[in-house]
């Protein structure tokens, strides 16, 4: 099954590769259209696992990330008529030059190809992968997770129905109609259909993936984010982006999961900082020294976990050499923010933290594709070569050169 549906994928590819603009984003604005014509069978869907996840006794983060209403949907559809709005990426001449022997080379933005999407429990994301990667030109085949499986499922007949809708070819978005780990492992192993692989999902799943995969990978790891606030910080915006970055929505990957303070300014800043936290329902795991700010803090036993609850991890540092070195020990390259009136130290933050954003003076919830003008994202990903940071629509494609001669040969 598996094979068919990648060999299906790689030939519909070729007939993407060659798509205008304006039938790309008919396409988009249809799917957009049956997302809505299908909504109460999604919400239905929906209902099914949410109350299989509460059978389950899963976290609040977890069902606040699964469940879906009106406006989440609306949200998805307005998602991928942003998606049709974007410049389409191919074809764009990233740059040219001449040869002395009268070469013209130009290097020219392409499709990806055929790209592979695992994830878990976020049903939307069925829909921006699909989105984004018709928009870049690519065939995609989507693997969504057990407890996500009946939503996913409604959002993609919805899906392909918009695409019928526009006399697009239905091949170009596939799912695996199974939640089974096993057909992970297959699909991991079309190396000859498929050209990436991009997991969204908890550790197991990714380390199941970063084992098997004969595919190369964009891996989007675990977001344990933190806020660092300087001694140079101004009180009330530290307060502010805190709290916004720990509490806006705890269960994404964008979410503050440690704070980190200097020494000379945590008794005139943090108490206030605890306190607003802890009025608005989060808890505070810290070090010796927050403990004895606050008696309610209590003791964090590691600042290596990714919480994606309101649970905050808060350690006061010496200084900024200490805050990078515990970024550098404890973090996983995704987002990490300082809060600073200084701009040499904020300068200092933006070239020794080596993640895939880094911020100053914002909260790390912005950590989104979104936010950054791209519509939507498939995930962040933490790793250094070809995509890093929000995956969008220019993230999913390749290039190749395209040399022009006038009978030149080479002695």
């Amino acid at each position: 099954m598996i094979q068919k549906m990648a060999e299906e994928a790689r030939l519909v590819s070729r007939q993407l590769s060659l798509m205008t603009t304006d039938q790309k984003n008919l396409a988009l604005q249809s799917m957009a259209k049956a997302l809505r014509k299908h909504l109460v069978k999604i919400q239905k869907a929906n209902e099914k696992d949410v109350l299989t996840a509460k059978e389950k006794a899963l976290s609040d983060a977890f069902l606040d990330r699964l469940q879906l209403n009106p406006n989440r949907i609306e949200a998805i559809a307005k998602g991928l008529e942003a998606i049709a709005e974007l410049p389409d990426p191919i074809g764009t001449i990233l740059t040219t030059f001449d040869r002395p022997n009268g070469l013209e080379i130009n290097r020219v933005r392409v499709p990806i190809g055929v790209i592979g999407v695992i994830f878990e429990s976020r049903p939307n994301v069925t829909a921006d992968a699909a989105a984004l990667c018709l928009k870049a030109g690519n065939a995609v085949i989507l693997r969504g997770g057990s407890e996500s499986f009946h939503s996913c499922s409604a959002i993609m007949a919805a899906l392909q129905s918009g695409l019928e809708d526009s006399n697009f070819p239905k091949t170009a978005i596939q799912m695996l109609p199974t939640s089974d780990r096993a057909e992970v492992s297959e699909m991991l192993k079309m190396d000859k259909y498929i050209d990436v692989i991009i997991p969204r999902g908890g550790p197991k799943l990714i380390e199941q993936i970063v084992a098997e995969s004969r595919i190369p990978l964009f891996k989007h790891l675990a977001g344990l984010c933190h806020t660092y606030i300087h001694k140079a910080a101004d009180k009330d915006m530290a307060k502010k982006i805190v709290l916004n970055a720990k509490m806006r929505r705890t269960g994404i990957c964008g979410a503050t999961e440690t704070l980190l303070i200097d020494e000379s300014i945590a008794d005139s800043h943090l108490p206030m900082i605890l306190d607003e936290l802890i009025r608005k329902g989060c808890e505070i795991r810290g070090d010796e020294k927050v403990i004895a700010l606050d008696s309610r803090v209590k003791p964090c036993l590691d600042y290596d976990t990714e919480f994606l609850a309101a649970i905050i991890a808060v350690k006061i540092v010496k200084d900024l050499n200490e805050a990078i070195k515990h970024i550098a020990e404890h973090g996983t390259q995704h987002t990490d923010a300082i809060v600073t009136e200084d701009a040499a130290a904020a300068e200092r933050f933006f070239k020794e933290i080596d993640s895939a954003i880094v911020m100053h003076n914002t909260s790390t919830q912005f950590a989104d594709g979104g936010e950054f003008g791209m519509g939507a994202e498939i995930g962040i990903a933490t790793g250094k070569l070809h995509a890093r940071g929000p995956v969008g629509v220019e993230q999913l494609t390749t290039f190749k050169y395209l040399v022009k001669g006038q009978g030149q040969v080479r002695n």
